[in-house]
C-alpha cells in the first residue's frame, strides 16, 4: 500500500548531542556523541495563495511504521480502569465539517494510501489541516475551505530539491501561538540523504507567504511529532537505518525558532539516545514555562513513564544539555496491540492499535499555581482496548502523577489513536476512535471539568458516526490524530482523525470538530484583554539610518485600559522610540522610530515589539524583522593608464587620468604629483574634475637636464579632507 507526505529541501546537517556522551545501554543500544549543524539552506515564498496546488500525489511506497525490536510485556490487570460513572460531558459542541478525504464533494479526493496520519490546529481564524499527501486550510467558524486540498510539497514550490519533488507525509501543523505563526513539516525520504521539511508562516494567515527550510540526516528520520516551545521548535524522531533497517535510537532536536521566525539561517540541535517513540512537550496557551524551564519529553515505559529534560543551546551547542531519565511509576498496564486488534462489523477484518506507544501530543500548560503535562496511549481494558490518560504535576522541576486512568466504560467498545489537551480553566479533552464487532469505527471525545472528581472522564460525546468498515486486508488505521486548543480563546478544544462513510479500502474520510467546557469562558467571563499586530513584517535600513514600524493595539472582550509600548532584540548601538508612547481606551495605534549608527551591526534581527496594560497584567508581543545593511561611504578612487610609460631626454610622455566616485560622491577632486625627476615638470589637463572624470597628464623632460633611470610617480588627488592616489613607472632614456 501506498504513503504520502510533502516535503521540502533545505539543507541542514544534523547533529547529536547528549549531556553523556557515548555509551550503551542494556539492549546495546550507542548513545550519540555531540555534533551540531551548519545554516539551513533556507528561502521565503510568494503567498501559498498564489500557488497553485500541488496534485496530493503521494511519493512514498512504504507507509509501515517503522518499530524497534518488541519488549514483551506479560499481561496484567489493569487496577485504573475508572469505575465511577460521571454525568454526561458538560461540553458546548461547536463547528464540525469534513477534511480532507473521500466522500465531500468539494474536494473530488481519491486516496491511493493508508492511513491519512490526521493533524490539524486552529489558529486565529482558520483551521489547517493535514493528512499524509495534501493539505487543505478552512475557515474556522463556517469550514468554509479557502485553499486546497494541495499535495504537501506545494508549499515548497520554487524552493527545489526533494522538499519540493517528493510528497512522503508523517506530516506535523502546529500554530505557534506565541508569535500567531504558522509551523508545517513533513519528511523527504531519499536513502543517504533524508530531509525535514519545515515551512513557517511569515504571518497569521496560512495564505500568505512562508520560510522553508530543510534538515538533513543521514538515517530515516521515522515519526517525527514537533511542539512548539519558546526557545525552540522541538521535534523527535525514531532513528532507523537505510531504508528502515534497524532501530538506532530516539532522536530529539531543537530548531532554531527565533531564526526561523524572521527567515534566517537557522540551525539544528539535536540528542540521540537508545529510546523509543520520544514525545516532545507542546506549550498551551500565552503563559510561558518559568524562566529557563527545559523542555519535557516523554516516552512509554513498562508500567512508567520516562522523562527527560531538553535545553537546546544554539549560540553553544555543545553546552546543550539533555539530562534524564526520571523514571515516573504509573498503575500497572498492559499495551493495546500495535497490529491488526481492533474488530468492526461485517468483516474479519481488524484495525491497527498502536498501543506500543503515547500518542500525539504531549500538552504542556502553565496553569499559573502549577504546570501540567497531558498525554494518553492505548491499553487492554479487559476484553476491549481503553484509553490511557495523565496528568502529570511539574513541581520545582520534578515530576509527578497528579492524576491517571484508563477510560474503558463497560459498553463492549473499543477506544484507541487518543490525543490529548488541556484549556486555560485545567480542564482536559480527548478524542479517539470508537468501534467494535458492532459499530463502525466512529469519532468521540471525553473530557474533565476540573470540578470532577480526580481520575475520571465524563462519559463520552460523539463528533462523528460513522457509516462504513475497512476492508480488503487493509488494517492501518492512522498513526495518530490531533487534539488542539484554540489559540483565540484558549478555551475551544479542536479535534481531527478518520473515519469512513462507507465499506471499503482507501476511502477514508476526515472530521474536524471543536467543543469547550462551560466552566471555561463561560461561568468566568472571557478576560477582557487585546491583539498586538505590527507592519511592516520586515524592514531594511542602512547603517546610521532610521526605519519604522507601525504597531497597532485592538481590543477583545471589552477591554478598555491604557498601556504602554516597548522594544527588545533591538542590535548594539540602535535605539528605539514610539510616538505616541502609549495607548488609552482599549486601543491605539503607534509609530516605532528604529534609529541605528554607523557602528550598528549588519544582518537581520529578530525584533520585538511589545505592549503593556498599565497594570501590568496584559502582555502582548509581536516579531518583525529589521536587516541593516552596511552604510553607503561618498568617496572617490584614481586610476592612470598605462602603468609605465619609457622617454627618451627632450620629450613628454602622457598618462590618461581617471577619477571613478561611489556613494553619491560629488566634490571636485584637484590633482598633484609627487616623484619626478630633477629637470622634469608636469601638466594636468585639467587640473581638477567635479565628483568624477579624466585628465591627461604630460610628464614633459629636458635633454640632457634630466637624469636617466626608472621613476615612481604619485599621482595624487585631494577633494576636502580625502586623499586618494595610484603611482605609475616613468624611465627617461
Amino acid at each position: 500500500m501506498k504513503a504520502s507526505s510533502a516535503v521540502v529541501v533545505l539543507a541542514v546537517a544534523s547533529m547529536v548531542i547528549t549531556s553523556s556522551g557515548r555509551g550503551t545501554d542494556a539492549q546495546g543500544l550507542a548513545v550519540g556523541r555531540p555534533e551540531w549543524a551548519a545554516a539551513s539552506r533556507h528561502d521565503t515564498s510568494r503567498p501559498l495563495r498564489e500557488m497553485p496546488a500541488r496534485p496530493p500525489i503521494s511519493t512514498r511506497e512504504d507507509f509501515d511504521v517503522k518499530r524497534e525490536a518488541p519488549r514483551p510485556q506479560a499481561p496484567q490487570t489493569d487496577p485504573a480502569i475508572q469505575s465511577i460513572v460521571v454525568a454526561p460531558l458538560a461540553a458546548i459542541n461547536g463547528t464540525s465539517f469534513d477534511g480532507v478525504g473521500e466522500g465531500n464533494p468539494q474536494f473530488a479526493y481519491n486516496a491511493t494510501y493508508a492511513p491519512p496520519d490526521t493533524v490539524g490546529e486552529a489558529g486565529l481564524t482558520q483551521y489547517v489541516q493535514w493528512v499524509n499527501a495534501a493539505f487543505a486550510v478552512f475557515d474556522k467558524a463556517s469550514g468554509t475551505r479557502l485553499y486546497g486540498p494541495a499535495g504537501g510539497n506545494t508549499i515548497f514550490s520554487g524552493f527545489g530539491g526533494d522538499c519540493e519533488t517528493r510528497n512522503d507525509g508523517d506530516p506535523i501543523v502546529q500554530y505557534d501561538q506565541l508569535a500567531h505563526r504558522w509551523v508545517m513539516t513533513q519528511f523527504a525520504l531519499r536513502a543517504g540523504n533524508y530531509l525535514q521539511c519545515v515551512a513557517v508562516s511569515q504571518t497569521e494567515d496560512a495564505l500568505g507567504a512562508w520560510y522553508r527550510y530543510a534538515f538533513s540526516y543521514t538515517e530515516f528520520p521515522d515519526y517525527p511529532k514537533l511542539a512548539v516551545w519558546p526557545n525552540a521548535y522541538v521535534i523527535t524522531f525514531n532513528m532507523f537505518g537505510v531504508n528502515g533497517s534497524s532501530f538506532t535510537g530516539g532522536r530529539t532536536c531543537g530548531y532554531d525558532r527565533a531564526k526561523m521566525l524572521i527567515g534566517a539561517p537557522a540551525t539544528q540541535v539535536c540528542v540521540q539516545i537508545p529510546y523509543a517513540s520520544l514525545l516532545p512537550a507542546d506549550l498551551e496557551g500565552q503563559t510561558l514555562p518559568p524562566a529557563g524551564s527545559p523542555n519535557y519529553v516523554l516516552n512509554r515505559g513498562t508500567n512508567a513513564l520516562n522523562l527527560w529534560k531538553f535545553t537546546p543551546n544554539f549560540a553553544a551547542p555543545a553546552s546543550t544539555t539533555f539530562t534524564g531519565p526520571t523514571s515516573i511509576a504509573v498503575s500497572p498496564f498492559t499495551a493495546a496491540c500495535s497490529k491488526a486488534c481492533i474488530a468492526q462489523p461485517g468483516t474479519t477484518q481488524k484495525l491497527d492499535g498502536m498501543g506500543d506507544r503515547l500518542m500525539y501530543r504531549l500538552s504542556y500548560r502553565n496553569l499559573g499555581t502549577r504546570e501540567a503535562l497531558t498525554v494518553n496511549h492505548s491499553v487492554v481494558a479487559g476484553a476491549v482496548t481503553g484509553v490511557r490518560w495523565y496528568e502529570l504535576d511539574i513541581t520545582g522541576g520534578v515530576p509527578s502523577v497528579r492524576q491517571q486512568s484508563t477510560f474503558a466504560p463497560a459498553d463492549g467498545q473499543n477506544r484507541w489513536m487518543g490525543s490529548a489537551a488541556m484549556d486555560q480553566a485545567g480542564n482536559i479533552g480527548i478524542g479517539y476512535s470508537i468501534g467494535s464487532a458492532t459499530m463502525k469505527p466512529s469519532i468521540r471525545f471525553a473530557g474533565r471539568d476540573v470540578t470532577d472528581p480526580l481520575n475520571t472522564l465524563s462519559m463520552d460525546d460523539t463528533m462523528q458516526t460513522g457509516g462504513g468498515s475497512q476492508l480488503a486486508s487493509l488494517s492501518r488505521w492512522g498513526d495518530y490524530s490531533a487534539m488542539s486548543v484554540d489559540p483565540s480563546d484558549d478555551c475551544t478544544f479542536w479535534f481531527t482523525t478518520e473515519y469512513l462513510q462507507t465499506n471499503g479500502t482507501f476511502n477514508w474520510s476526515t472530521r474536524i470538530g471543536s467543543f469547550k467546557f462551560a466552566s471555561c469562558g463561560s461561568v468566568t467571563p472571557p478576560a477582557a484583554t487585546f491583539a498586538l499586530n505590527a507592519t511592516p513584517a520586515s524592514a531594511t535600513v542602512t547603517q546610521g539610518q532610521s526605519t519604522t514600524f507601525d504597531a497597532t493595539v485592538t481590543p477583545e472582550n471589552g477591554y478598555t485600559g491604557s498601556g504602554s509600548f516597548t522594544v527588545s532584540g533591538l542590535p548594539a548601538n540602535a535605539t528605539g522610540s514610539f510616538s505616541p508612547a502609549g495607548f488609552s481606551g482599549g486601543a491605539g495605534a503607534s509609530t516605532l522610530t528604529v534609529t541605528t549608527a554607523a557602528n550598528t551591526p549588519t544582518g537581520s534581527f529578530a525584533v520585538t515589539i511589545t505592549a503593556t496594560d498599565e497594570g501590568g497584567t496584559l502582555v502582548q508581543s509581536t516579531v518583525v524583522t529589521l536587516t541593516v545593511n552596511a552604510a553607503v561611504v561618498a568617496d572617490f578612487t584614481i586610476d592612470a593608464t598605462p602603468n609605465n610609460r619609457t622617454v627618451k631626454r627632450g620629450s613628454s610622455a602622457d598618462y590618461a587620468v581617471t577619477v571613478t566616485s561611489s556613494g553619491g560622491f560629488n566634490e571636485t577632486v584637484t590633482f598633484s604629483l609627487s616623484g619626478l625627476p630633477a629637470n622634469a615638470s608636469a601638466t594636468f589637463t585639467p587640473a581638477s574634475v567635479p565628483g568624477g572624470g579624466s585628465s591627461t597628464l604630460t610628464i614633459h623632460t629636458n635633454n640632457p637636464a634630466t637624469p636617466k633611470g626608472t621613476f615612481s610617480l604619485t599621482i595624487i588627488g585631494t577633494a576636502g579632507t580625502k586623499t586618494r592616489s595610484t603611482v605609475v613607472t616613468l624611465r627617461v632614456q
